[in-house]
């Protein structure tokens, strides 16, 4: 059911025309709720990630100017803005002409089935705007007992901390979750994958609920609390329950996760998220939805949201393509949209006639200092590799608890597991001291360049960095 009460009658109507067309085109989803603004107040939602609801926080002001700046100078604009939630809420840009309402909404359609139907999806919170208020009250009674500035500058370490998460994590929790309920196995459990089970048991069995939550009356979203955990990618959740913190502090820990881990299947499925509503956009505008006094502004529109500039990846692009590919081939597309992520889809479907097709090649750098990168490999393995290289652990660094030795305020050692990628040392070094001063004692993170090992190394709040075998 549409629910849209600042849209005006002609939109309400074309709301209804997609909805309806996307349901007899077999996509299915939970209500939607339209609501239509100005374009600066989209660029806030956006800068919030998506929720009125969230605490402020100076980083999202930050984030509010870079929108603002690039919609101002003709770089980027956002369309739409559409929040994985039960029911779908999606923004509307006021500004956008009739056409692209038409083109928006059928997007949304093709977002909204992806968020209730893909397997990824199937753990996230679906009352996270309830969720982000009662989290903007806690941050709000501790700044107004401790003072902003203070709970400011400690929120601002822990969300700077939101990607030392295992993205897998509430994935697995939810199947052991259904496993157990469903009864015992012959297989056991196993951790993610590189996950020492000593570590699960030694190192994390400490961890406790988290403060003031209720569990899920449905059992299938996971309300996953820290003494959940088994696995030693999720430092920022380790630090939650056993860094030396006050309690407050604790409390914004725990925020930070549980934000963490909503928003982590996003940039696992960036590809196959826009993908899939680019997919659908395209094919129920010009299948009925369009005009025909629409079809130019249409083709102008979609073109330039799915132009991918040189040696740059559009997820657009490669996300529509890669569907119409599989369609081509026969695959049950709406199977690959439920159980796929990016790097899962990208293994599945590509292979040498798409990149050759696509003219996909490598981009590779130039043959002296200060020269621009130039055209390397159209190998069609050598060009999947690395994209799947590009896309691993949600184009993050992989990072994981390796010991702690001492314990309490002993020593925290974290490995980071190369992939070819070598990590940026300064901005390891900037995450490396937020750590160090969290968890109050001395933390090192061991890496390599190249094929040289490196130990970066923060103690009593000074950096080093030395060689490591």
């Amino acid at each position: 059911m549409v629910r849209g009460p600042s849209l005006p009658a002609h939109l309400l109507e074309a709301a209804e025309l997609a909805e309806s067309v996307a349901s007899a085109a077999g996509l299915t989803f939970f209500d939607v709720v339209f609501e239509m603004l100005d374009a600066s107040d989209v660029n806030a939602l956006a800068a919030y990630g998506g929720f009125p609801t969230r605490y402020p926080s100076w980083r999202f002001g930050m984030e509010y100017e870079r929108l603002a700046r690039s919609h101002e100078w003709g770089l980027s604009k956002i369309y739409e803005l559409v929040i994985n939630h039960d029911p779908t809420v999606a923004y509307l840009v006021r500004s956008n002409s009739f056409m692209e309402q038409k083109l928006v909404m059928a997007h949304v359609y093709g977002h909204a089935d992806f968020f209730r139907n893909n397997a990824w999806f199937a753990p996230t919170d679906r009352r996270m705007i309830q969720r982000f208020e009662r989290h903007a009250r806690t941050i709000k009674d501790h700044s107004a007992h401790l003072g902003q500035d203070r709970v400011e500058e400690f929120l601002d370490a822990a969300l700077s901390l939101d990607t030392l998460i295992d993205p897998y994590g509430a994935q697995r929790r939810m199947r052991a979750r259904r496993a157990a309920a469903a009864g015992p196995s012959p297989m056991p459990h196993s951790t993610t994958e590189g996950a020492p089970r000593s570590l699960a048991t030694e190192s994390l069995a400490r961890l406790g609920a988290m403060q003031g939550e209720e569990p899920s009356s449905d059992p299938s979203p996971s309300e996953g609390t820290a003494a959940d955990f088994d696995s030693p990618f999720d430092v920022l959740g380790f630090l939650a329950e056993n860094a030396d913190v006050e309690g407050w502090q604790r409390d914004i820990l725990r925020i930070a996760w549980y934000e963490a881990e909503y928003f982590a299947p996003q940039r696992m499925t960036k590809i196959i998220n826009e993908g899939w509503a680019s997919f659908w956009h395209s094919r129920l505008l010009t299948g009925g939805l369009l005009d025909a006094s629409e079809v130019i502004e249409f083709a102008d529109c979609h073109s330039g949201a799915t132009a991918a500039a040189p040696g740059q990846l559009n997820p657009y692009k490669l996300g529509i393509d890669l569907f119409r590919h599989a369609e081509e081939k026969g695959e049950d597309i709406f199977r690959l949209r439920a159980v796929h992520n990016d790097v899962s889809f990208v293994d599945a479907v590509v292979d040498k006639e798409f990149v050759q097709r696509s003219k996909l090649f490598a981009m590779e750098p130039g043959s002296a200092p200060g020269r621009k990168p130039v055209v390397g490999t159209r190998d069609a393995d050598e060009i999947k590799g690395r994209l799947l290289s590009q896309l691993a652990w949600g184009g993050q660094p992989r990072i994981r608890l390796e010991s702690v030795q001492g314990g309490g305020q002993g020593r925290l050692v974290l490995r980071h597991e190369h992939d070819g990628r070598d990590l940026k040392l300064d901005e390891a070094g900037v995450l490396l001291r937020t750590v160090g001063r969290i968890w109050k004692g001395t933390v090192e993170l061991l890496t390599q360049e190249g094929d040289e090992g490196r130990r970066l190394l923060c103690e009593n709040d000074e950096l080093s960095l030395r060689e490591a075998g």
